[in-house]
């Protein structure tokens, strides 16, 4: 044997069963605690951190099935042998597929097989805790995951995803366009039970408004014109995982009751379909405007039962630097470009610009100054001026001279004024719409639609028209 020994909470209303095993354990120096029940053995973990967690899977009060299924639910990570009675062996392997449980073992409990798999279990959550550890001690360097941040604000995200990771509550996500909404849901995500489950991520904003209950829900054969098969909506594509509904904001009012009756019962009904579905996903969205804003109040308060709210970049500038560093190796390794820097002047232009596009703006920056540099340090030379909304001496709030611009005049028609100004944004973002929505203040799909407007109108307007 290899005298890997650890902690073992024995869990079993057959007291008989637990003296022995205990018995058993402790000539291997092993350190063992015992539980009659599930209720006891939540309360023996409240002060003794097991190694491993053997469980009877039929017990009084609490069951072996109810115990494992509590600790997944609170994301407690220890690892768990199930105790089976003759011909439960179905049931044994269901709780190690549902309940993540380590192994399960037949009774009577063979010693020399009970002896190899605890140590094999000691040794796997050993490997988990340093796992874990590691984690930790990256986020505290600034990383976790795909976010970057030694900042204060930057860590308390960092804090808040630990925290809210492992438990089930929705959580709306709140920050402006392109700080990382949807990467702060993947992290919540990725320290969640839920982490090997699917991650599905819709955008409200980006469908069609009669497509969208069809991409939620799913929809039958025959459902509408051109439904040419089934299709399972992105509850049914996430079940045992997570789904991300962004730019929830944008959900067009008539869905939001549906989409909430949905996140109240966790079952679907397809578009033509007559039988409702059971799903089981945990609900994370994010939103761009201000907290509520053209959410029913009952949505609202249903999918914000825990808030995180994402600096803009202007709020936390020290951590450009990582931040950047962090795009050039994944530019570099994308494009096969070998930058390896900010030249100082590049920096100190990076603090002064107020970002109104945050990290998707830089990355953005970034990208075409890489490719622009190939090697060596990026200078001021490389960046996009005036489309970055700056140049080697300007401001980064200087206006931008627009071709074509309507000039400000009295009795000018505010339809045009609008066009313009709505171009003149456009210019200013390099023709992100989503980022010029934001700055103009209105939603998307309002902006799509005045652009629209002014085609429509232009079309019209042409000669042969």
């Amino acid at each position: 044997m290899s005298g890997i020994s650890g902690r073992v909470l024995i869990v079993d209303d057959d007291e008989r069963q637990r003296i022995e095993l205990s018995a058993m354990l402790a000539e291997h120096d092993f350190e063992t605690q015992v539980a009659s029940d599930g209720l006891q053995a939540l309360e023996r973990l409240s002060t003794f951190q097991a190694d491993v967690i053997v469980a009877d899977l039929v017990m009084p009060r609490m069951d072996g099935f109810e115990l494992l299924r509590h600790l997944k639910k609170r994301g407690v990570l220890t690892p768990a042998i199930a105790l089976t009675g003759f011909g439960s062996i179905e049931k044994a392997l269901s709780t190690i597929h549902d309940l993540d449980a380590f192994w399960f073992l037949e009774k009577p409990v063979e010693p020399r097989a009970f002896r190899i798999l605890l140590e094999r279990a000691v040794t796997f959550n050993r490997t988990l805790q340093k796992t874990e550890e590691l984690k930790r001690d990256l986020s505290l360097r600034g990383v976790l995951g795909e976010l970057i941040g030694t900042s204060r604000v930057m860590q308390e995200i960092f804090s808040l995803i630990r925290r809210v990771g492992p438990t089930s509550a929705p959580v709306l996500i709140c920050g402006e366009s392109g700080t990382g909404k949807e990467l702060v849901a993947r992290e919540i995500h990725n320290c969640s039970p839920r982490a090997d489950g699917p991650f599905v991520a819709i955008n409200s904003a980006a469908l069609p408004e009669a497509l969208i209950e069809s991409e939620l829900f799913g929809h039958e054969k025959g459902a509408f014109t051109g439904a040419m098969e089934r299709a399972a909506g992105c509850f049914e594509q996430a079940h045992g995982g997570t789904l991300f509904l962004d730019e929830i904001g944008e959900m067009p009012l008539p869905m939001q009751p549906k989409l909430l009756r949905v996140l109240e019962d966790l079952r679907v009904r397809r578009l033509g379909g007559k039988a409702e579905i059971p799903v089981n996903v945990r609900i994370l969205a994010a939103t761009n405007q201000a907290v509520g804003t053209h959410l029913r109040e009952d949505l609202f308060y249903r999918v914000s039962v825990f808030q995180i709210v994402i600096p803009p970049l202007r709020e936390h500038k020290e951590d450009i630097p990582p931040i950047a560093d962090s795009i050039l190796l994944n530019i570099n390794k994308k494009h096969g470009t070998r930058v390896n820097g900010l030249d100082p002047e590049v920096l100190a232009l990076f603090n002064r610009y107020e970002w109104p596009g945050n990290v998707r703006e830089l990355r953005n920056v970034l990208e075409r100054a890489a490719i622009v540099t190939g090697s060596g340090t990026i200078r001021i030379s490389s960046l996009p001026s005036p489309a970055f909304g700056m140049g080697a001496g300007t401001n980064a709030k200087e206006p931008l001279e627009v071709e074509g611009a309507v000039s400000l005049q009295p009795g000018q028609s505010l339809e045009k004024l609008e066009e313009a100004y709505i171009k003149l944004t456009l210019e200013h973002v390099n023709g992100n719409r989503k980022l010029a929505a934001e700055m103009l203040g209105i939603s998307l799909r309002t902006l799509q639609n005045r652009i629209a407007e002014g085609r429509d109108e232009a079309r019209a307007t042409a000669p042969g028209a």
